[in-house]
């Protein structure tokens, strides 16, 4: 009986009615909390709002406990009802900011991570959080901004920094990402994917024998690590340096047969060399892997139409055309193809077709030359 009575006597206690009725006070109800009694805590403040329903700071207490609970869902909605009674509640929209960002709702946590920030300029967790979501949202240019503040306060930090990096890259900040990505190798030297990142850096900052320096370092930490060795005879290639680039293309894949752009590039070397056989058997393992490869369709459609195969370069250089509709060189080559088809109007589209894309390129050149000289 007495045993009875403990449990009835408990199960009041947690009751929020019977707290109501009892009294209950935010005081006890933090009590309960800095015990770690987490769950009474709960039943407490929900008394207390009980008893209180415009208790904006009761909402927001409830909010911290389920958010040591874990529970962020609950802790989000606690946190609106705060902000819906007192949207001035220091810390609110920080807190609610933060329970939408762990459950992985970055889109819907810049809101109120903005809110916060703009309450205090000065709040580094709001900062990063806001660089983070940004980051997780995929809006790189935004989280650029915010992350190189955070990073530049804690420089130490390789994780901000490297988000910093890949966000300037993505977005084409190049000097940013460079000074990101020298950054994390300050603090990891060994880092082939930072070696990498970095070089893609150089290349778009138009450093062509730095980047390929990253890419030889990322090797070197790293000789089996994934597209290193591709991405380096890339470099190569594009510099007109083909015996360093097959190299590197038959390296890449030893590692990984199945690379269809290594495939294409050596397809594409052996086009230029004149061996036809060589090139067609690269290129159609490569598009036969992966068919949006654009350098592959272009190549297998030249060596069909010297093979006066018509109909097959046709088909490869619409496929070229359709991977990107702006470039006029498919275009140029199927008007040609038209042409010793005897096909004379659908030859003059697409070289009509060449000269408009021609003359646009002219114009956005143009443009972009006012642009830098005023």
């Amino acid at each position: 009986m007495d045993s009875l009575k403990i449990i009835i006597a408990t199960a009041l206690l947690l009751c929020p009615a019977a707290l109501a009725a009892q009294g209950t006070t935010p005081a006890e109800a933090m009590a309960l909390e800095r015990q770690g009694k987490l769950a009474e805590a709960v039943q407490a403040w929900r008394a207390v709002i009980a008893g209180n329903p415009r208790d904006a700071a009761a909402y927001a207490s409830m909010g911290v406990v389920f958010a040591r609970q874990e529970r962020y869902k609950d802790a989000a909605e606690a946190y609106r009802k705060a902000l819906a009674l007192d949207p001035h509640l220091p810390g609110i929209q920080l807190n609610l900011g933060l329970a939408l960002f762990k459950q992985g709702k970055f889109d819907a946590s810049i809101p109120p991570l903005t809110a916060a920030l703009s309450q205090d300029p000065n709040n580094a967790q709001a900062q990063t959080l806001l660089g983070i979501a940004y980051y997780g949202a995929k809006r790189f240019a935004e989280a650029a901004d915010h992350l190189a503040v955070a990073a530049n306060a804690d420089p130490s930090n390789v994780e901000l920094q490297q988000m910093l990096a890949q966000s300037c890259l993505l977005v084409k900040k190049y000097p940013c990402a460079e000074e990101a990505f020298r950054q994390v190798l300050r603090q990891n030297p060994d880092s082939a994917a930072a070696h990498m990142l970095l070089g893609q850096a150089l290349d778009g900052l138009e450093r062509p024998d730095d980047a390929i320096a990253e890419f030889q370092a990322a090797a070197a930490v790293s000789p089996r690590e994934p597209n290193v060795h591709y991405s380096l005879g890339f470099l190569y290639w594009r510099s007109h340096r083909f015996d360093e680039a097959e190299r590197e293309f038959k390296n890449e894949l030893e590692i990984d047969p199945q690379n269809a752009e290594a495939l294409a590039h050596l397809g594409d070397m052996e086009l230029k060399q004149e061996h036809l056989d060589d090139a067609l058997a690269f290129l159609q393992k490569s598009v036969k892997l992966k068919s949006d490869i654009r350098l592959a369709q272009l190549d297998l459609g030249e060596i069909f139409a010297r093979r006066k195969q018509f109909t097959n370069a046709v088909s490869a250089y619409r496929r070229a055309i359709e991977l990107d509709p702006a470039e006029p060189d498919a275009h140029y080559r199927l008007g040609q193809v038209y042409k010793a088809m005897g096909r004379t109007t659908e030859s003059q589209r697409e070289l009509a077709k060449v000269r408009e894309l021609r003359q646009k390129a002219d114009e956005a050149a143009a443009r972009a030359i006012r642009r830098d000289n005023h």
